[in-house]
């Protein structure tokens, strides 16, 4: 399951058509990110560069050129190598480039001072964005320089240089039924971890022995690579918005909240329940928690063609303001809540985020100073949260250091809207069966093993009884 061929092509055009006339796009590969002395980080491709051309390989330059007889996609990677190749994996080459991933034209990487200036020179327009790597910007500015230098002889340098996120941006916002398809996979897996995250908690284990539960599933189903740090937060812990030491011991009467997506084919991915460590929320956190939930449900019914960005998240803080007051967290009338904004005390994260190749994708909120209208294919996370630092002495004391987040995928379509995230229980009577299922199971597991060891101890007992006697 991938992205064709044919619709990284698609990508090109439509890309080109809303590209200026006589302009030529210059995009780099990500680079490799050193971790330690001479380990790199696992590889991953720029995103943009990604979505053009599906080239999973750094030191790579590509070129978007218009109506270029010779072809509008050129491509500079590296060369084939076979003693590099022996120490790190095989390369496409330029050859490659052309046959596999669909390059009209494509050199050596080390030809890019030679070659590059000239698909340049002539072109009124350069479409890069300065400032993403400066180290990139002076080698372009470099040829545009040369050129400029030959202007008595006819070179003719380009006039401006204009943003190309803008463009792009703005097309990878609306996901294709093949995107769609990736993020629901990336979807799948990751509900099936948080599924296996509930049937395996239990008091006394680790946040990160939990966390690597969600990593087991995550490979298992598919998804090489967690689409951000895993968010493993037992207790007050998950008053952290962003809390990945994931270190401390869970322990019975807590909850827990588990922020984790995998990325699937470059797609990701993000996820986040609560449920207490114990399998049964007390009364203060399920009246939290279904405080919280209510808010979610009352956000994605706002998610529909023609309502704006911000229908979401004035629909969960509506909610959470009206549930705050009652609770006595705060006080005043829910108007006066909402306009002092005194809520974000405690939920101080808007309600979501676009999602697709990115976690946190691209795409503006707003245009022209108005919220953006959701329109099919649009993909975000409606995650509200609720988060009583453990330390807040102006609330009672039942409800400190206790934090709660509901998050799921949602994917605009025609009629409204489609949460691929659906697969994992969210109504507390929901998380609350599945974890004591779970825990029956293990229990009548261990039981099953209790004869079968006691067994086991009286045949070595038997065995030591006949050497003794075979010795005497």
């Amino acid at each position: 399951m991938s992205i064709s061929q044919q619709e990284f092509a698609r990508r090109r055009r439509e890309l080109m058509e809303h590209m200026e006339e006589n302009s030529i796009a210059i995009i780099s590969a990500a680079p490799e990110r050193t971790r330690n002395r001479d380990v790199e980080h696992a590889y991953r491709q720029d995103s943009d560069f990604w979505y053009l051309s599906g080239f999973p390989e750094p030191d790579a330059v590509m070129a978007i050129i218009p109506g270029r007889e010779h072809g509008e996609f050129v491509l500079f990677c590296r060369d084939r190598d076979r003693t590099m190749e022996t120490w790190h994996g095989y390369r496409a080459g330029p050859e490659g480039a052309v046959t596999k991933h669909g390059a009209d034209d494509a050199f050596p990487i080390s030809d890019i001072d030679e070659i590059l200036p000239g698909l340049i020179e002539g072109r009124d327009r350069v479409y890069h964005d300065l400032g993403r790597d400066p180290d990139f910007d002076r080698r372009i500015m470099g040829w545009v320089n040369a050129i400029r230098a030959q202007i008595r002889t006819g070179a003719h340098p380009p006039g401006e240089f204009l943003a190309l996120t803008h463009l792009l941006h703005d097309q990878r916002l609306y996901k294709s039924a093949g995107e769609i398809k990736l993020m629901r996979r990336a979807a799948e897996i990751s509900a099936a971890a948080h599924v296996r995250g509930m049937q395996s908690v239990a008091p006394g284990m680790y946040e990160y022995q939990l966390e690597a539960e969600y990593i087991h599933e995550f490979m298992r189903g598919g998804a090489r690579f967690t689409a951000y740090p895993s968010i493993v937060g037992g207790g007050k812990n998950g008053c952290i918005l962003h809390y990945i030491d994931n270190s401390e011991k869970l322990k019975s009467g807590d909850l827990v909240l588990v922020d984790a997506g995998c990325e699937y084919e470059v797609y990701a991915s993000d996820i986040t329940r609560t449920y207490p460590v114990n399998g049964v929320f007390s009364a203060e956190q399920k009246a939290l928690y279904q405080l919280v939930l209510d808010s979610q449900h009352a956000a994605i019914a706002e998610i529909k063609p023609g309502n704006h960005w911000n229908a979401p998240h004035e629909a969960a803080v509506h909610v959470l303001a009206a549930g705050m007051s009652e609770l006595g967290l705060l006080a005043g009338s829910v108007e006066d809540i909402i306009e002092s904004e005194s809520y974000r005390r405690f939920f101080m994260h808007r309600t979501g985020h676009w999602i697709g190749l990115d976690v946190h994708d691209v795409g503006d909120y707003k245009v022209h100073d108005a919220w953006r209208v959701l329109e099919p294919g649009m993909a975000m996370t409606v995650e509200p949260g609720i988060y009583i630092a453990p330390d807040d002495e102006t609330v009672a004391a039942k409800w400190r250091g206790i934090g709660i987040r509901i998050e799921d995928d949602v994917v605009v379509t025609r009629s409204g809207y489609d949460v691929l995230t659906s697969a994992v229980p969210k109504e507390v009577a929901d998380i609350e069966l599945l974890m004591k299922e779970s825990l029956t199971n293990r229990t009548q597991a261990e039981k099953k093993k209790s004869p079968m060891k006691k067994t086991s101890e009286k045949s070595v007992q038997r065995n030591e009884v006949r050497d003794s006697e075979k010795t005497q």
